[in-house]
């Protein structure tokens, strides 16, 4: 483990938040226009790239362990931490990575919310709709075979007549 290979795992981790983002915004483009029927599909591909990023994950936390014991840092440093102790030139290339990953993440979190806020509140006003729907009733009928209970009957029109 070097180096070369934690700069090669972050830019992958890089492209893949950055697609995890365009993801992020096509499922908003699909609740703006109301296209839901796609929503399963872009819900499974994100599903697939946060898959991805898990597996990177492992790897990275390898590569970093392992540059960590060499530089005689402590155990599980973050990546800041191990800019802090690397050598130059990488000491600006992985401080260079961990300020874009920042962007990454804050950008995926401010969408995500946004998306959250716009199902919400699509559920909600879905919600409040259904509550004004008033399912009509059977009714019911007196001993002299009346409707009871309601002023009002339905009527049917022939528009023949």
């Amino acid at each position: 483990m070097d180096y070369q290979h934690l700069s090669t795992l972050l830019w992958r981790e890089q492209e893949l938040l950055d697609l995890l983002l365009f993801k992020a915004e096509e499922k908003q483009y699909l609740i703006l226009t109301g296209k839901t029927r796609w929503l399963a599909r872009i819900a499974h591909e994100i599903e697939v790239v946060l898959d991805q990023l898990r597996n990177l994950e492992v790897e990275r936390a390898a590569a970093t362990e392992a540059l960590a014991g060499r530089l005689g840092i402590e155990s599980n440093p973050s990546l800041r931490a191990l800019a802090d102790a690397a050598p130059a030139p990488w000491n600006d290339l992985l401080a260079k990575h961990h300020e874009a990953l920042l962007v990454l993440v804050t950008d995926l979190r401010s969408l995500s919310d946004t998306n959250r806020d716009l199902i919400e509140g699509g559920l909600s006003a879905i919600g409040e709709a259904l509550l004004t729907v008033r399912t009509p009733s059977a009714g019911t009928y007196t001993q002299a075979g009346r409707a009871a209970g309601s002023a009002y009957r339905p009527v049917t029109l022939d528009g023949a007549l």
